[in-house]
């Protein structure tokens, strides 16, 4: 192995995971402010919530194949960081075509361009993080994980915040677009470098390659005929496919059901308090997975997501409404939290962790297919009145959360150490 290796000194969790919270700013701004204005600016209204969808599944392709490539690439070269480098430079190269789209281009021609930057973000976000979710399983004993995966929780929703805030500010001053894609790149790029230059990594020698060479690795069959990995899988997909129900729309609500005049900052306030939520509950969650068992924690943030996406349905105003975004972040805090930890429980080989947590990953980019159908639900409901699309996209949303606290119990308790260690 690496200098990466289990036998390495502990490193900070807030080192380890200082990534997740440039690439959990980047997302909030993208695919919940920037991304519905900016597709409205080029297709108009009613044909907003189509539009948008078929983005993000378009993106969610590359987000579904590449992971568990570059994942099985990284297992094989036993690096991490070069992939970390070159997947950042990538994904700022995208930012700046999506800004170039949005600043000087308009209409469907515009649209396109703006696709092409879109997938040049999610190519070199994913090339970048596939090879990097391998760092908590690979350094973090199984008793620690809960801790390091609440700091993580806690780093990606303080990025979510942060992005937030950003947003409330550009939308306020009516700073031009280009600025937000800037404060994207920089907000991306400053935790990057602590990560990199935190973890110390050295390329493995040539017995330690023949070594991983040597080392057993699980098909893709075997893989998910290993329990604790297929009912991980299987509950982080359909909690996943409750949030992009909801997420990509939650701007169009606060127009067009909550009748905010300034949707952007009605959305930026409202993520805010789902993010507040988030970080008081997230440490927590982690440490007391780490204590009672990551399913218990799990069964309460569930019940308390499928809660608030329901109510959301009747609040009658948008104090109610930020109330129970609050609510959600709660739930939302304490499941991320958990949902690492317990993802890394179920990696059954050392050897292929990478590639593991790659495939583990689909399980929460794949859903991001889904929001094409429900953008198109959306609008065929909302044209026969009484905001029926809204209807049936948060209830789709309570149901899979539902589900997912439901199936949870699945998964094995033994979940808790790795199967194979090689």
């Amino acid at each position: 192995m690496t200098a990466t290796s289990a036998a390495a000194p502990p490193l900070s969790p807030w080192v380890l995971s200082a990534f997740w919270c440039g690439s959990a700013f980047q997302w909030l701004v993208l695919l919940l402010i920037l991304m519905p204005a900016n597709i409205v600016q080029f297709v108009g209204e009613a044909q907003k919530g189509t539009y948008l969808g078929t983005l993000t599944a378009i993106g969610a392709v590359m987000a579904l194949v590449l992971p568990p490539l570059v994942g099985a690439r990284s297992d094989r070269s036993g690096r991490r960081l070069p992939y970390l480098r070159l997947g950042v430079g990538i994904n700022l190269a995208g930012l700046a075509v999506m800004a170039l789209a949005v600043t000087l281009l308009g209409g469907l021609s515009g649209f396109w361009v703006y696709v092409l930057g879109f997938l040049l973000v999610q190519f070199g976000n994913n090339y970048a993080t596939a090879p990097y979710s391998a760092l908590i399983p690979q350094l973090v004993p199984p008793a620690q994980r809960g801790r390091y995966s609440g700091v993580m929780a806690m780093l990606q929703a303080g990025g979510q915040l942060l992005g937030a805030v950003v947003a409330l500010v550009v939308t306020f001053l009516a700073l031009p677009q280009a600025v937000a894609f800037v404060l994207v790149a920089v907000a991306l790029v400053v935790p990057a470098v602590v990560t990199m230059r935190g973890v110390h990594e050295t390329p493995p020698t040539p017995q330690e390659r023949r070594d991983m060479a040597a080392a057993p690795t699980l098909s893709l069959r075997q893989l998910f005929a290993h329990q604790p990995f297929l009912w991980v899988f299987v509950t982080r997909l359909l909690f996943a496919l409750g949030q992009y129900s909801v997420q990509p729309f939650l701007q169009y609500y606060a127009a067009d059901v909550l009748g905010q005049r300034n949707a952007g900052t009605a959305t930026s306030i409202m993520l805010a308090c789902i993010i507040v939520g988030s970080i008081g509950s997230a440490f927590l969650g982690g440490r007391l997975s780490d204590r009672l068992g990551r399913k218990p924690v799990i069964y309460v943030a569930g019940g308390t997501m499928a809660a608030a996406a329901l109510l959301l349905l009747i609040a009658p105003n948008f104090a109610v409404a930020l109330v129970l975004a609050l609510l959600f972040g709660l739930g939302f805090g304490a499941f991320t939290s958990v949902d690492w930890a317990l993802g890394s429980d179920a990696m059954p080989s050392r050897s292929s962790y990478a590639r593991d947590m790659g495939v583990w990953h689909v399980a929460f980019t794949a859903p991001q297919l889904s929001s094409a159908p429900q953008g198109a639900l959306l609008d065929w409901g909302n044209a026969r009145g009484g905001n029926l699309g809204y209807t049936l996209v948060f209830g789709i949303a309570a149901l899979f959360f539902l589900l997912g606290v439901i199936l949870v119990r699945r998964v094995p308790e033994q979940a808790h150490a790795p199967a194979t260690q090689t």
